[in-house]
Parts: C-alpha cells; structure tokens; sequence
C-alpha cells in the first residue's frame, strides 16, 4: 500500500485522468472523477467548486456565539476506476489560514467511510496551538496521515463511493481569548489534500 494519486478537493470535479506514479495500479486512462458534492453548515452548496472551502470558518472569543465555533462540512467523492482494483485514504493536507490567541485551540478532524459500508470509519485529527506565531495570524499546512492499522478499503466488484466528513473547531482555556480558522486578506480558503492508496483485489 502506497500512496499513488493526491486530490484537491473539492477544487478538483472535473472528469480528467489523473497521473499514476506507482506500479499495481489501475490504468491512468480509466481513472475519472465521475462527481464531487458537498453537504454540511461549513460547506454551503455553491461554495467551495472554485476556491476550495470558502465558507469553512471557524470564531471564538468573547461575544461570539457556541455555533460559530466548529463547523462540518462533509464530501462525497464518486470515482471512476476498472474492476479489481479498490483504493483508501491514506494521508490529508490541510491548508488554510488560522489566527490564535494564547489558549485557543485549533482541531481538524476527518472521518472517512464508504457509502457501502458506513459502520467502518477511520479518523484523522490535528491540531494548532494558540499563541506565539500563531496570534499573529499566518498560513498554516497540517499533514495527517491515517495510521496503517486504521486504514480502511473501497470494496471490491463496486465502485466506491468515498465521504469525507471533516469538522474544524475551536476551543479555549481564555475566556478572553479570540481565534479564527478563516480565510485572510490574501482569500486563502481552506482546502484539503487527499492522497490514496491503490491495491489489486484479493482474489
């Protein structure tokens, strides 16, 4: 198991082949992006086709209402791919914009399953200590990789749709601490990378 392909979503719904960089994969030409979809209070429809997940903010601090600190935004990624073959999610990106008082605590977790099977699911999580650089506000990427152990597969003899339902949110050891996991002035919205894993079927 090793990861072959990396897809920026939801950016990426076009139907296009993607390149290969491993052997005992399928073929370049048969892999497509059939569709990608988004539900959830931090991912609006409309949203998040050109500039990633432009509504996935997160706020806390004084004033600033309990709903306004975590936010959902769940993906539902239909693949093309050739019989014998069944993929998993073995590493995330996250890249995104964060400004953090001292106390406040950033979360990033993801939850991937497929639809045919949506009692097995695997977790990534990661996170962003307030304070230092970070009261400041900067650009930030956080790598999460899914533990080898953890790592669950599309089936066989079905194409398999993948969800994604990533949730960012803040908490705070500082009642008067302010942080924000939003875009800045340069419009840096939150994006993620998932890079998959490829394997033939067991026969």
């Amino acid at each position: 198991m090793r990861p072959a392909i990396a897809l920026l979503l939801p950016a990426l719904v076009a139907a296009n082949p993607i390149e290969w960089e491993y052997d005992d994969k399928p073929d370049q030409k048969l892999i497509k992006i059939i569709s990608a979809s988004t539900s959830g209070n931090g991912c609006p429809q409309g949203t998040v086709i050109t500039f990633g997940f432009d509504a996935f903010q997160t706020y806390i601090g004084p004033g600033i209402d309990r709903s306004e600190w975590t936010k959902n935004c769940q993906l539902h990624l239909n693949l093309q791919y050739p019989g014998g073959f069944q993929y998993s999610v073995v590493e995330s990106t996250y890249h995104g914009y964060a400004q953090l008082d001292p106390g406040v605590t950033g979360t990033f977790l993801s939850t991937y399953y497929f639809s045919q099977d949506a009692g097995t699911t695997t977790t990534t999580r990661t996170s962003i200590q307030g304070g230092g650089e970070w009261a400041l506000g900067q650009v930030y990427t956080k790598q999460d990789k899914v533990p080898t152990a953890a790592v669950i597969w599309s089936p066989c003899g079905a194409t398999g749709l993948l969800n994604v339902n990533n949730r960012i949110a803040l908490s705070s050891r500082n009642s008067s601490a302010f942080g924000q996991i939003s875009d800045d002035d340069a419009t840096v919205a939150f994006t993620q990378q998932v890079n998959l894993g490829w394997q033939p079927c067991k026969k």
